[in-house]
């Protein structure tokens, strides 16, 4: 791990953010499912769960820094750019978290620190 560095976050989503959940999760579910999942999405509050967390409960692997989209999100908090939320849904089924939206961010913010808090909505 690199230094622990401070990341800055957006209130809300960005919305280009809502599209792109619902193209990743029309992979998932069916259409109407996941255009609901993504309406509930939209209407959720923000919640806050620690990256390392995040990982355990979605059991993805971590993207490496050399992955284009994680560089970018790095040079963003090196800037001091705010990033936006990530999109999850609690797939009780399956006992996991999809990140419906967020993984490069997420990656990039774990790079720097595990332990780091990240806002969310989540349904």
């Amino acid at each position: 791990m690199t230094k622990i560095v401070n990341v800055k976050w957006l209130k809300e989503s960005e919305e280009q953010d809502y599209p792109a959940a619902l193209s990743y999760l029309s992979l998932i579910f069916n259409n109407q499912t996941a255009i609901d999942y993504v309406e509930k999405l939209k209407n959720s509050v923000i919640a806050e769960f620690e990256s390392k967390d995040i990982f355990r409960a979605s059991g993805l692997s971590l993207l490496g820094v050399s992955n284009f989209h994680v560089k970018q999100d790095q040079k963003k908090i090196q800037s001091g750019i705010k990033l936006s939320p990530l999109l999850l849904i609690r797939d009780s089924v399956n006992g996991k978290v999809l990140i419906a939206d967020g993984y490069h961010r997420l990656c990039a913010v774990y790079s720097y620190n595990e332990d780091a808090v990240i806002p969310c909505k989540v349904v």
